[in-house]
């Protein structure tokens, strides 16, 4: 079985690509431009499944990405939100987002199930600059029914994959709810004519 995953990044400058570059590659790099988006795939087994993940990193600079998230809120399975502890600007950013994405849903973009996100706090390497706490980051995570931790993706490529499958797991959980959900069409057609000719008898 093939699923294709999406999982759309959002800021902080090259933070986010420095994340990607460390799952697919398990190498890291510093410097990256950040004025262009980038669309990354990999094929994994997770769970006995084959799957074809899309991440996609939008361009990163704040400016340009005005919270412009109607498209993304109908197609990503997930959400990854990057802050970087060392700047309080970027954490104020992360949680705009997550409050756009958790927002109540129009009716143009509604979910039978609640999306995927992750918070991560990059850059833990640099505590000694650190202008946000852990527990801020718990909590926003907390209260918007995220997942949440802390890492550095230049000395932990170990936790950058954990927290990549623990988001991919999130996604497979959400398929099998929406499985749930979604009727089959013998137990529609049953109720449809249940409903017709039940209403008929009634009528006799």
């Amino acid at each position: 079985m093939s699923n294709f995953l999406y999982l759309k990044y959002e800021k902080s400058v090259s933070v986010t690509k420095a994340l990607t570059v460390r799952f697919l590659t398990k190498r890291f790099i510093g410097e990256y431009a950040s004025n262009f988006e980038s669309i990354y795939n990999k094929h994994l087994c997770l769970e006995r499944k084959q799957l074809n993940l899309e991440i996609y990193d939008p361009c990163s600079q704040t400016q340009k990405a005005k919270f412009s998230l109607t498209s993304e809120l109908h197609w990503a399975d997930g959400f990854v939100i990057v802050y970087d502890i060392s700047d309080r600007s970027s954490f104020a950013f992360a949680k705009a987002l997550i409050y756009r994405i958790r927002e109540p849903q129009t009716s143009h973009c509604k979910r039978a199930v609640e999306s995927a996100m992750f918070l991560v706090g990059n850059k833990r390497d640099l505590c000694h600059m650190r202008e946000v706490g852990w527990e801020e980051g718990q909590k926003l995570a907390l209260d918007n029914r995220c997942q949440f931790c802390e890492l550095s993706a230049a000395e932990q490529s170990l936790e950058v994959e954990m927290m990549f499958i623990r988001i991919i797991k999130d996604i497979l959980i959400n398929f099998k709810l929406k499985e749930k959900r979604r009727p089959s069409g013998s137990k529609s057609m049953a109720k449809l004519i249940n409903n017709v000719f039940g209403k008929r008898r009634k009528s006799v």
